[in-house]
């Protein structure tokens, strides 16, 4: 037997040790495991035992007793505030979707190589400011004094009335949201197989044709992680909804702040609705790796 296979060869020792097959990964995700454990699961836990407490408030004794908290959810004025933040998460995901895709097209596949990198970081700069400067900029802009109608009255239009409005918060969350979209969506545009796209062209394809035939499939991957998140990240935003859309644009991260913190002060009902949202969440990505996975196989 050669020294190579002898050391490639298990031991007897190493045969009797089931534990060093798994100790290895322990130790490396053991730390973040822990971490995960600390500040996420257990949260979670607490969460779900208190959303089964009716009406309790700081400083009551946690007796589960029912589920009078998650029959509430079901009042109309309820799911009113959660087809509304269902509204917003959805219309941003598609503005994101339409204004970021030909974006990361241009910058994949058409834009030069030398500037690409330098393209994407000039998406990446609003990310680096506060979500809260943000939304005070855009309240700078959309004000009835703003930029926007002082612009439009320099040129002879009338204002626009577009503060405190479900404008203001789809224009705000999709700024938001859009460096995450392009990113994204580059990504999967980079790992394009142009052969396919001469191929097509070869063949007598319409470039529109070989877009939807071509293009679309292979980056549907792509354009299901980007939309799950701009979603995702739409449906629990709280800043954009409060300073732009006024006491008109009540979304459920809105109301989750006034149980917990605000006067209503009804930590069960509250937690009915964290829980309700992170099902949402859950089921979403769970859809995401069953269907997307496939969808790439194919």
């Amino acid at each position: 037997m050669t020294p190579l296979a002898s050391r490639n060869t298990p031991t007897a020792s190493d045969i009797g040790r089931p534990e060093s097959k798994w100790l290895g990964p322990l130790v490396l995700l053991g730390p973040s495991g822990i971490w995960l454990g600390l500040l996420l699961v257990m949260p979670a836990l607490v969460i779900l035992e208190l959303s089964f407490v009716p009406g309790i408030r700081p400083g009551d004794v946690v007796n589960p007793s029912g589920l009078d908290n998650y029959t509430q959810i079901f009042q109309p004025i309820y799911l009113q505030v959660i087809g509304r933040s269902l509204f917003f998460a959805i219309n941003t995901t598609i503005i994101c979707l339409l204004l970021g895709f030909p974006v990361a097209y241009w910058i994949a596949l058409l834009s030069p190589a030398r500037w690409r990198n330098l393209l994407l970081l000039c998406f990446v700069l609003p990310l680096w400011t506060s979500s809260l400067l943000r939304s005070y900029a855009w309240i700078t802009i959309l004000r009835p004094t703003g930029v926007l109608n002082t612009l439009l009255a320099s040129i002879g239009l009338p204002p626009l009335t577009l503060l405190n409005s479900s404008s203001a918060v789809l224009i705000g969350m999709s700024y938001s949201l859009l460096p995450y979209m392009v990113l994204i969506l580059y990504a999967s545009l980079e790992k394009l197989d142009r052969r396919l796209l001469e191929a097509a062209a070869d063949l007598g394809a319409h470039p529109s044709e070989a877009f939807w035939k071509v293009t679309v499939p292979q980056t549907l991957p792509g354009i299901a992680a980007g939309s799950l998140l701009v979603f995702i990240t739409g449906l629990g935003d709280f800043v954009d909804p409060e300073l732009l859309g006024g006491a008109s644009s009540m979304t459920a991260a809105r109301l989750i702040y006034n149980q917990f913190l605000g006067a209503t002060q009804n930590w069960g009902f509250g937690s009915a609705l964290s829980m309700l949202l992170i099902l949402a969440v859950s089921l979403a990505i769970a859809l995401l790796i069953k269907y997307g996975d496939s969808t790439s196989k194919r």
